[in-house]
């Protein structure tokens, strides 16, 4: 019985190979992995925002933006006879499959910390001896997931607080030593420092068990909405008026959220 998945995949195969041949879109074939770096990104983000917005029609198609861009990757690394499409698809199956012996081995039932204990303990192997326990962290992410990302690989072999008590006190401490740097006036040093606070901040959040990007762009969403709010409500511009009364309109906004359905 022919697999339903198929024919999509093949298809989109074919016009990538149709966009990219001698007749096909001039922007298409002046592309390169540097010049599709941006979209890469652009798309991941659109598909995160339908994920968060719950909109399943989007979510369909910003993935099928983002499979585009592995597909045209793909396709310029076949042309440089590097590997093609379905090497790629090979390789993610090989390492599932061999990341994956309870399942795929000998089976055996196993907790979901179990499984991620173990899948980490075969990713270091497969890296050698002088792997690092941070390493798979791509330096591309967003600062704030890249923090996450490495106190959690950090934490697994224990090198963490016990409670959320040691990063909120961190953070106190991490502010004081913000303060210091701040009547010093030393504006290398009071970066480095703010890092520090921000660092600690993470830790809470991942001690919490919230992503600390996640809600980070939910806080964004709230003050863009709240002051969207504030502009349509105001009867003079914005900046004409003063501390009290821009307090005042922001405490309004906030107010007519709570009696949002």
């Amino acid at each position: 019985m022919t697999d339903s998945r198929l024919p999509g995949i093949l298809q989109l195969l074919e016009v990538m190979d149709k966009l990219r041949s001698e007749g096909g879109c001039p922007w298409d074939r002046a592309q390169s992995h540097q010049s599709l770096r941006p979209f890469l990104l652009e798309e991941t983000f659109e598909f995160l925002e339908s994920l968060d917005d719950g909109d399943v029609p989007e979510m369909k198609a910003e993935l099928g933006d983002l499979l585009f861009q592995v597909v045209f990757h793909a396709r310029i690394k076949q042309e440089e006879a590097a590997f093609h499409f379905g090497d790629v698809a090979q390789a993610m199956t090989d390492k599932l499959l061999r990341r994956h012996p309870h399942v795929f081995g000998d089976p055996k039932e196993q907790t979901s910390k179990e499984a991620w204990k173990n899948w980490e303990q075969l990713k270091k192997e497969e890296r050698g001896p002088d792997a690092s326990v941070l390493d798979g962290v791509p330096k591309a992410l967003p600062a704030l997931a890249r923090s996450q990302r490495l106190q959690d690989k950090a934490a697994r072999i224990g090198f963490d607080w016990p409670t959320v008590d040691g990063p909120l006190d961190k953070i106190i401490e991490e502010v004081e030593e913000l303060r210091t740097e701040i009547k010093r006036g030393k504006k290398k040093n009071i970066a480095e420092e703010f890092g520090d606070l921000l660092f600690s901040v993470v830790a809470v959040s991942r001690h919490l068990e919230i992503n600390s990007e996640d809600v980070l762009r939910e806080a964004n969403s709230k003050f863009d909405r709240r002051f969207r709010h504030m502009e349509k409500h105001s009867e003079a511009d914005l900046k004409e008026l003063g501390p009290d009364q821009l307090e005042e309109l922001w405490e309004q906004a906030k107010s007519s959220e709570r009696w949002r359905p």
